[in-house]
């Protein structure tokens, strides 16, 4: 990786994603009068029921789907996995979660284990690959990630995070998403082979707005007062950043041998940062919302430093 590269890197990739996210703390600070707690649910939910579906739908719609552009959920299925069978026994089954709280167990365990496959990796992978780039981070969000946060990840708050927590309709609750349609649409016609390119372009117009805005909401949830990390949160930091991904590394490696940009890009999306609405999760399901936020916040610092290592290793 050459000294150009890196400049790069910082300039189009991490220059826009430190301004929004400062930005958001500066919201914090400056704007007391309007909560930032309230501010980030409805933000959220902005982006989930508007702005999303149209940028996964646009995405879907133009990617050349073929056997390599499908092992990249398939690997991002892999790291959750892998960082799920990593963080749980160390949370509930050494002195590393004792003491804690099943709310903040479960909290930290959700952080450590889904990644912000999309909001930072769609800005990454473009980067790195143009829009095909941005198809990886599509298909890692909508064929891995999402179903699993809003299926496997509910019944880790409800189960895990709570005494005698019981699930509830996970299928009912993924059929409700909107980025789900979105995609499953765009998938569609893509598949039909109809010419939408104005709907594509139009979109692809619309869903611009949700990348800003959620990194402006991890800025909101960044507990910027007091960032000083307990030893369960620095655990689930090394493993989401570091662990899982070289164990998905291994993986790929012994899979299919050489690897191509779509297993590299896989590999990048399981290095990604906790989800941007770790601490909205944790809220909605009842679990410790400053401990979520404090992981979401640690891994997105640190990985300032891990991606450009992580990119000099892959290339």
């Amino acid at each position: 990786m050459t000294p150009d590269f890196f400049i790069q890197l910082l300039l189009q990739v991490w220059l826009p994603i430190a301004l929004l996210v400062a930005a958001g703390g500066a919201w914090v600070r400056f704007r007391p009068q309007y909560p930032a707690d309230a501010l980030r649910v409805n933000l959220n939910r902005l982006v989930i029921d508007v702005f999303a579906p149209p940028l996964l739908f646009a995405l879907s719609a133009q990617a050349t789907i073929s056997p390599e552009l499908l092992t990249v959920p398939v690997l991002t299925i892999a790291g959750i996995a892998i960082s799920f069978a990593l963080l749980y026994p160390l949370l509930w089954h050494t002195a590393l979660g004792r003491g804690l709280k099943r709310e903040t167990r479960a909290a930290i365990l959700l952080a450590g284990t889904f990644g912000n496959v999309l909001f930072m990796g769609y800005p990454t992978l473009t980067f790195l690959y143009g829009d095909i780039g941005g198809s990886y981070a599509a298909f890692a969000d909508v064929l891995a990630s999402t179903p699993l946060v809003w299926t496997f990840g509910v019944w880790v708050a409800t189960r895990l995070g709570h005494e005698g927590g019981q699930g509830i309709s996970l299928f009912r609750t993924v059929l409700a998403l909107p980025p789900i349609w979105g995609f499953v649409l765009g998938f569609a016609v893509n598949l039909s082979g109809l010419e939408v390119a104005p709907l594509i372009t139009a979109a692809k117009f619309m869903g611009q707005a949700t990348i800003p805005i959620m990194l402006f909401t991890l800025g909101l949830s960044i507990p910027w007062g007091d960032l000083k990390p307990t030893r369960p949160v620095l655990a689930a930091v090394a493993v989401k950043l570091l662990i899982a991904p070289f164990l998905v590394y291994a993986l790929a490696r012994a899979s299919f041998g050489d690897l191509r940009p779509a297993q590299i890009g896989a590999i990048l999306e399981t290095a990604m940062p906790t989800m941007l609405m770790a601490a909205s999760f944790a809220d909605r399901f009842n679990l410790d919302v400053r401990a979520a936020a404090l992981t979401a916040s640690w891994t997105s610092l640190l990985f300032l430093l891990t991606l450009p290592a992580w990119i000099a290793f892959l290339r």
